[in-house]
């Protein structure tokens, strides 16, 4: 397991837990980071991320993705 910043762009991984304070875990959820979900990494720019997650773009910044457990 390890953090969505660590993964590689353009391949598909599943998230494995979301980790973070209460209200950033429903923050995240609602964007479609879930638990078993998939979420491909499009681009990363200055530590920021481009991601695909349940079939929409959505920019995370670095310290969002490394909630994220891959």
């Amino acid at each position: 397991m390890m953090p969505l910043t660590m993964a590689n762009i353009g391949e598909e991984n599943i998230i494995k837990k979301v980790g973070g304070s209460p209200e950033t875990r429903k923050f995240l959820e609602s964007l479609g980071f879930v638990a078993g979900g998939s979420v491909i990494v499009i681009n990363e720019i200055a530590g920021n991320m481009i991601v695909n997650v349940k079939e929409a773009r959505v920019a995370v910044s670095k310290e969002m993705a490394m909630k994220i457990m891959v």
